[in-house]
């Protein structure tokens, strides 16, 4: 069943349907629909878009490790994602993995004059990474209360 996305802001809309169809194409390790889902979220704003998929990718973090996020479950998470992924998608980058595990928990790395991912990479590893974060729960709950959380904290600001 197709989630309507028509309760958000007009911006957050096609931010959210193609992050879920990204991330069902990949809790069914479906290569074309990934690949589909993936080019539609790359040609959407990199900074709403990074916005909130970070936020989605942090409140998952803080569900799966309810005692606390440390080094050992960010390890755990990226070894567990990279490992289920590379069995299906071959380019599968653990470096990306991990600038998004870090980013969606307020690290930022320092400026070594490596080149950021291009926005389809990003896009791609986010959707592993939340598949991999979800198991065989349905997205829309988490990029809701995401978007909520983005909401009351402008709105605070």
């Amino acid at each position: 069943m197709e989630q309507n996305w028509r309760h958000l802001p007009p911006p957050a809309r096609p931010i959210a349907a193609a992050t879920s169809a990204a991330v069902e194409a990949a809790q069914l390790k479906d290569g074309e629909a990934l690949a589909g889902a993936v080019a539609q979220l790359a040609a959407l704003d990199p900074a709403q878009t990074g916005l909130i998929l970070g936020v989605t990718v942090r409140l998952l973090l803080e569900d799966t490790s309810p005692d606390g996020i440390d080094a050992d479950s960010v390890r755990a998470v990226l070894e567990r994602c990279v490992r289920g992924a590379a069995a299906w998608q071959t380019e599968v980058d653990p470096h990306v993995v991990l600038l998004l595990l870090a980013g969606a928990l307020g690290v930022v790395a320092e400026d070594d004059e490596t080149p950021p991912p291009k926005p389809d990479q990003l896009a791609r590893h986010a959707a592993l990474l939340l598949a991999d974060l979800l198991g065989p729960r349905p997205v829309p709950p988490f990029l809701n209360a995401a978007l909520i959380e983005i909401e009351r904290t402008q709105l605070n600001d």
